[in-house]
């Protein structure tokens, strides 16, 4: 399904808006929560979830005055229900309450739960028809199909938070997409841009975490010192806009001005422009098809420094590669790329493997697999994607153990 086929007949009901937000405690929930507590004429929230942080989860829901609140630590519950204690506020545990919080009644819902954990709410509010926010590229990367087939049947319009589709999707001409040439991804190239594979061998977490232009959360900030997550948004950029791999490029623009371009058949590329600050993309998606006002930065284009442009190194992150072969080869094969790099990157935040073993694990489980089932299975259900996500988690871990 391309995205304009649910873009293209925006309705939205006067009065305020009800959203809730999977994933609130997280870098993108934190931005959504900004923007929503800086408008409350304008927006209601049904429901607040996070994945452990019960006392910041607590502290939005009564700022915001949110219907529900869902924690997915079951453990957590009991001090969820405390720190909500007269308040009214319904508190829940569990993905059993992630998957409600997807399905409340709320118009608009920013999908922002890190990793393979955020597909079944998303799945949930596809379902019943919600304008979703997309954030949770892993959706996509390992559901594609099954999530826009839920999209597509529920009447769910999907909206990219990402700040690189999200750029994409304010440059494309819905009216002329038979001229769209090339989709142009840009890359800030990470931490680790200009260091050598002997230094990058011997990087620690702390190094690998501290992103030079974006403030991100964990696991994104590894992902973006492997590139890995460069490579999953092009998986991501295939699903929402109909593209194939081959027409999607990655350029490195370390200034991260440029969240990502559109070129044309006459010539043409339109790019966006913005601030480093991921409530310009939010808001975009928040107020579409209007746009409202953020306190973000505004670019002074007369003390930008220059804009400079190149390649990826696909020598030294080979991450671009894997995720390109993933999307190429399709079948179980993008869900076990996914998989393996979730549990690879737990493994070095932890500091059980190195950095180059990231990637290194992520093949290795890509390659045993592919060789596990038939070339070209499709899993078309919820239920055969888990299973194919947990065997996969279950090899890296093993790949894990061996570490170093």
């Amino acid at each position: 399904m391309e995205l304009s086929m649910e873009l293209t007949r925006p309705e939205v009901a006067d009065g305020r808006r009800r959203v809730t937000i999977l994933g609130s405690t997280g870098s993108v929930g934190c931005n959504t929560v900004d923007l929503i507590a800086r408008a409350p004429q304008t927006f209601e929230v049904e429901a607040l979830t996070a994945h452990r942080n019960v006392a910041l989860l607590a502290e939005q829901a009564r700022h915001l005055q949110a219907r529900l609140a869902v924690v997915a630590d079951e453990a957590r519950y009991g001090a969820l229900k405390e720190a909500l204690a007269g308040s009214g506020i319904e508190a829940a545990a569990g993905e059993s309450g992630l998957i409600a919080a997807g399905e409340r009644p709320a118009d608009w819902v920013m999908a922002a739960i890190v990793g393979f954990a955020g597909l079944p709410p998303t799945l949930a509010a596809a379902r019943r028809g919600a304008t979703i926010a997309l954030a949770n590229k892993e959706a996509l990367v390992c559901a594609g199909g099954v999530l826009l087939d839920a999209a597509r049947r529920g009447g769910a319009r999907l909206l990219p938070v990402d700040s690189e589709h999200n750029a994409i999707f304010q440059c494309l001409d819905e009216s002329n997409r038979d001229a769209v040439e090339r989709l142009i991804l840009t890359a800030s190239g990470g931490p680790f841009r200009t260091w050598t594979m002997e230094q990058m061998a011997h990087a620690s977490p702390a190094q690998a975490l501290a992103h030079p232009n974006w403030d991100m959360g964990a696991k994104i900030s590894i992902d973006s010192a492997t590139m890995m997550n460069k490579g999953l948004e092009v998986i991501e950029a295939h699903h929402l806009f109909g593209m194939p791999g081959e027409r999607i490029d990655i350029v490195v623009h370390p200034q991260s001005v440029i969240h990502s371009m559109v070129a044309y058949a006459d010539g043409s590329v339109i790019a966006q422009l913005g601030a480093q600050d991921m409530r310009v993309p939010i808001a975009h998606a928040l107020a579409w098809p209007r746009r409202m006002k953020t306190v973000s930065a505004r670019l002074d284009f007369a003390k930008l420094s220059a804009l400079t442009f190149e390649p990826p190194d696909l020598a030294r992150f080979p991450a671009l590669r894997l995720a390109r072969e993933a999307l190429q080869t399709g079948g179980v094969v993008p869900i076990s790329l996914n998989a393996a790099n979730e549990i690879a990157v737990e493994s070095y935040l932890s500091s059980e493997i190195r950095f180059l073993d990231i990637v290194r694990i992520v093949e290795d489980v890509m390659g045993r697999m592919a060789g596990a089932f038939r070339s070209g299975d499709v899993p078309s259900r919820f239920e055969d994607i888990h299973a194919v996500d947990e065997r996969a988690r279950a090899t890296a871990r093993m790949m894990c153990g061996k570490g170093r």
